[in-house]
């Protein structure tokens, strides 16, 4: 389901920021970080305070409409010709993938297929669109790095993460085994089938520590809640950020460990 051919447009003057409700609820330090490397890149950051969830816990359950109510009201927030930048490959997947089909046969087809095609992940839009270069003024470090089933399957984006990370030479990235596997969150998922989904977390877990890091970036907070969550439940010395908090972290010389 993945574009196969992406076209990146210039580096834009502005951008609308898409904050995602896991990020406004839990990691707001992550939502800032992309905002404060978007500025850095020059780029005028519009966040619409409107903006709610963008529909996809309704819609990956089965309920449609509601997930279409939910979807209308953020088809008005970006009015202007902007890119729409979203730190979420499950959001963005939502927004750009599956807006056309949730709005098929209404009235407001065109406008989800128009506002779709001008949706972005955070790290696609640095490393491809802004041409984003990084210096680490971070000490030496070893991390391991998770990219959501949504980023990697749904928008073709299993590069970009390991891409930028690569960018900072102190930042030395482990490959732990199987890393394309689901951590087991999946949204809802989590919810209604919590035997299967802590099952296929304590595994995400243990392929990370068993590389030796004590780190992991991840570029979805659903992922990010789920992976830290069960190790500091079970005692495993993990600990795990964004990684815009963490791109942010290492360039900007702020101090800070995993949040």
């Amino acid at each position: 389901m993945a574009d196969t051919l992406k076209l990146y447009p210039s580096k834009p003057d502005k951008v609308y920021f898409y904050g995602t409700c896991l990020v406004d609820l839990f990691y707001p330090e992550a939502g800032m970080a992309g905002i404060r490397l978007l500025e850095r890149e020059g780029i005028e950051v519009i966040f619409p305070q409107d903006q709610t969830c963008c529909g996809q816990p309704a819609w990956t359950s089965g309920y449609h409409d509601e997930a279409r109510a939910v979807a209308r009201r953020q088809l008005e927030l970006f009015p202007e010709d902007y890119p729409i930048v979203v730190p979420s490959g499950s959001c963005g997947g939502m927004m750009r993938q599956h807006y056309p089909q949730l709005f098929r046969d209404t009235p407001e087809l065109e406008t989800a297929k128009e506002v779709a095609g001008r949706v972005w992940e955070l790290t696609e839009f640095l490393l491809n669109v802004c041409h984003i270069q990084l210096q680490d003024l971070g000490e030496p470090v070893t991390v391991a790095m998770h990219t959501s089933c949504s980023a990697r399957r749904e928008l073709g984006l299993g590069g970009t993460g390991p891409a930028l990370l690569s960018q900072l030479e102190k930042v030395t990235v482990v490959e732990q085994a199987r890393a394309e596997e689901c951590c087991g969150f999946g949204g809802t998922f989590a919810v209604r089938h919590p035997e299967i989904s802590g099952a296929m977390v304590s595994e995400k877990v243990a392929t990370i520590t068993d590389t030796g890091a004590r780190e992991f970036v991840t570029t979805d907070c659903g992922c990010l809640m789920n992976i830290d969550g069960y190790a500091e439940k079970q005692g495993v010395p993990l600990k795990g950020q964004h990684i815009l908090s963490f791109l942010w972290q290492r360039t900007s010389g702020e101090d800070g460990g995993p949040a």
